[in-house]
């Protein structure tokens, strides 16, 4: 399966701003929709982004609509996510995924609203952001 590393997070006051990173050196990681997701303390896992595998579609949930950017380089081996107006209800350790099928590998790829919901099983360390006065 795919490791992606993330990176870009930290400590920002609120109405600031960040910039995350997720990146997969992987020859096959063009192929695939990515997606953020994040975690709170004591709280379940959130979708918070995702594109599909052209970039040309994206989709947001609501508590960040309007404030984050999800978009991938030209490459599509780095995604990243632009958080503008940050508030302290957005600290979280931050996920990314795909949406590669974990049960067939290869290029075969999950429903992807059912991923952009609740990913692919497959998580990383994540990145801390944490929103602070």
């Amino acid at each position: 399966q795919l490791q992606f590393v993330e990176s870009g997070g930290g400590l920002v006051q609120p109405g600031g701003s960040l910039r995350l990173s997720c990146i997969a050196p992987d020859p096959d990681s063009g192929n695939f929709g990515m997606g953020w997701f994040r975690q709170a303390p004591g709280k379940g896992r959130e979708a918070v982004a995702c594109i599909t595998e052209s970039g040309r579609t994206t989709q947001y949930s609501d508590s960040v609509k309007g404030r984050f950017t999800i978009s991938r380089d030209l490459l599509k081996k780095i995604v990243f996510l632009q958080m503008d107006s940050l508030r302290p209800e957005d600290t979280a350790v931050y996920y990314c995924a795909s949406d590669q099928s974990q049960k067939h590998q290869g290029t075969v790829r999950i429903p992807f609203q059912w991923f952009c919901e609740h990913g692919n099983g497959n998580w990383g360390q994540g990145t801390q952001v944490t929103v602070s006065s």
